[in-house]
């Protein structure tokens, strides 16, 4: 939800939002691999623990249900959202704050709820990209192919997918990910004219 706070500072930010396994963290990774852009990765925080070779600070912050709680009290969240039951997701206005002032532009990585609460704040200073799969069916493939979920989480998955999918024209972009070396291309020239003057 968002906390209607505001970073201080100017500068842009880009909004990359999708269904759980559409490849938007792919399209991050491509996109922040492109040296010609000043660009920053912002890291969310999550009450949810790491996965595999996570690392505090550089996929997450991982924080208890306790120091999360504390922190939207304290007003340090730009926007935040209980994702799935008891798995917390948000954006620290710190991380944003530091960013600008460095003069680099952050690119977040977020659910599609997250992405339009960040939009809603940034308004015409964001651009909102939506990454979707080409089918449900490829989608389901690429959850089931992480080999991290149980059935039950991709089940949830899939259903929070269908409706997110209808979410997608709220978005500045809408980004099928069919070709991936031609949707990061297509991303890249997208932010490049983006971040002119």
């Amino acid at each position: 939800m968002p906390t209607g706070l505001a970073p201080k500072g100017n500068g842009k930010a880009i909004i990359f939002s999708a269904p759980s396994g559409a490849g938007k963290t792919t399209m991050v990774k491509g996109l922040m691999d492109s040296s010609m852009l000043s660009l920053g990765f912002s890291i969310s925080a999550t009450t949810r623990p790491p996965r595999g070779d996570e690392k505090e600070g550089e996929a997450y912050y991982y924080l208890t249900h306790k120091e999360f709680h504390s922190r939207v009290k304290n007003g340090d969240f730009i926007e935040w959202e209980e994702v799935y039951p008891g798995v917390c997701y948000g954006t620290l206005k710190s991380e944003v704050e530091r960013m600008w002032s460095e003069g680099i532009n952050p690119v977040f990585d977020v659910d599609v709820m997250g992405g339009l609460a960040l939009k809603k704040v940034f308004g015409t200073s964001a651009i909102s990209v939506f990454v979707t799969p080409p089918s449900m069916e490829i989608l389901e493939q690429r959850l089931r192919g992480r080999g991290t979920e149980s059935e039950e989480n991709i089940v949830r998955r899939l259903a929070k997918a269908d409706t997110e999918m209808k979410l997608a024209e709220s978005f500045d972009v809408k980004l099928v990910n069919d070709d991936l070396q031609k949707a990061i291309s297509t991303i890249i020239n997208t932010v490049v004219e983006f971040l002119k003057p």
